[in-house]
């Protein structure tokens, strides 16, 4: 059962969202809050796998929540996942770097949003396409972040390489594919290169090797 907190300062969008995971037999929605003070207390509360936090809410905001419960080794286990209604802006590279798990467009179907939940809650780096191809467009013109390219020394070649697949866009699956071994070895690989950078996830992952330079974004 995937466990989920909602997070919005809007009643009637939690009560869209919470009808579409109420039909499903795996998810259950544990506890509902209007800011960001209130969901961290939810969150302690419930332990959930998956929090939906709206980026802008009064209070304590999206971003500031994402980042106490990414510092709190209680809530490990609790993947954040970001809503917002613009798309790509400044908050993305705020709230990945703050440890979210992902981003999701509020006009998301109801299909698309049912897979997002369950691949966030399987702790796979979660963003909607929309934002994906423009938030790597915006490392085009973004120099490297001071220190970052020390942290591939820690890695080896296949753990640079399963981590450059990553940033790619590839599941454990497609990676096993291209490098030829099995998924559990590429989980493996990533998992080992999460730990070695630190990473709470592989959203984290795909920032670090903008950021390193382990990957360069195409021009079109």
């Amino acid at each position: 059962m995937i466990r989920v907190l909602l997070v919005d300062d809007q009643p009637l969008l939690r009560s869209g969202f919470r009808a579409i995971l109420d039909l499903e037999d795996d998810i259950e929605v544990v506890a509902e809050a209007g800011d960001g003070l209130e969901c961290l207390a939810l969150v302690r509360r419930h332990l959930p796998d998956i929090a939906l936090i709206d980026v802008q809410m009064p209070v304590v905001d999206g971003i500031e929540a994402t980042r106490r419960i990414s510092a709190d080794p209680a809530l490990a286990g609790v993947h954040v996942v970001i809503l917002t209604n613009y798309g790509l802006d400044e908050y993305v590279f705020d709230a990945l770097r703050a440890g979210a798990a992902g981003f999701l467009v509020k006009d998301i179907v109801p299909e698309d949003f049912l897979h997002a939940v369950r691949v966030a809650a399987r702790g796979d780096a979660l963003l909607a396409p929309s934002i994906t191809r423009k938030l790597i467009d915006r490392y085009v013109a973004q120099p490297l972040r001071v220190g970052t390219e020390k942290g591939l020394e820690e890695l080896t070649n296949r753990e640079r390489e399963a981590v450059a697949l990553v940033a790619q866009g590839l599941s454990n699956d497609q990676i096993a594919e291209h490098m030829l071994i099995s998924p559990m070895t590429a989980k493996t690989h990533v998992n080992r290169a999460m730990a070695k950078l630190h990473a709470r996830d592989r959203a984290q992952l795909v920032i670090y090797a903008y950021e390193s330079g382990l990957v360069t974004p195409r021009t079109r």
